[in-house]
């Protein structure tokens, strides 16, 4: 899905994003209301994740905005106000949802995923990586717009690499069978069909591996 989370707790904003798009999601981060108002009046997103105490613009006035506007996307609240007059005033405004803090990032996923059942605005589930997207709903993935046929075990290294977005995966999470052959094995298979687009598996020495590729986006 594509969120947008506008939170001004910037090490809390980190940590939800990394998590969200670990998950597969398109997530962009704003710190402040004003900031956050612009962006959503130029870009187009299935849900929000909007704090209450912004710089700027409050999160009841986002809510607002967003639902005079007739926005079809859904909106949670994550706010340290707990108060059921909080919460009352919140999805009076329009809100689908209202998560106090702190929370689990588990919990809060559940959420986006159940206000978009509700909404009949659920999107399929990607994870994109330069020219490679990987649709984990139809479980198949595409390089440079073709289909690539892949066993089991390929699919299970390539999404892992793909959800790091980029980043190092220790090789004992990508163990199979126990054997650290096998995890060889399956990635000198991929990587020839890969490398042929530009997307390169690099060995990190003593640790795993990671995917590179110019034109992938962090």
């Amino acid at each position: 899905m594509r969120v947008i989370l506008i939170e001004d707790d910037v090490d809390l904003a980190q940590g939800v994003a990394d998590f969200l798009r670990e998950s597969g999601d398109t997530v962009d981060v704003e710190h402040d209301g004003r900031a956050a108002l612009a962006r959503l009046q130029a870009q187009r997103y299935d849900l929000a994740l909007v704090d209450v105490g912004l710089p700027g613009v409050s999160g009841y006035e986002l809510v607002r905005s967003i639902r005079a506007g007739r926005e079809p996307m859904a909106i949670i609240l994550i706010t340290a106000r707990d108060a059921l007059s909080d919460r009352i005033y919140g999805l009076d405004l329009g809100a689908d949802d209202y998560l106090p803090k702190p929370f689990e990032l588990s919990e809060l996923h559940a959420r986006m995923r159940a206000v978009l059942r509700r909404s009949g605005h659920q999107s399929p589930r990607m994870i994109s990586f330069g020219p490679l997207r990987l649709d984990l709903d139809d479980h198949t993935v595409t390089l440079q717009g073709e289909a690539m046929t892949l066993t089991g075990r390929e699919w299970d290294l390539l999404e892992a690499l793909m959800r790091a977005g980029g980043r190092s995966v220790p090789k004992d999470r990508l163990l199979a069978e126990g054997s650290s052959n096998a995890v060889e094995v399956y990635i000198s298979r991929l990587r020839p069909r890969l490398e042929a687009a530009g997307v390169r598996i690099r060995s990190i020495r003593g640790f795993g591996y990671r995917l590179e590729c110019p034109d992938a986006t962090p």
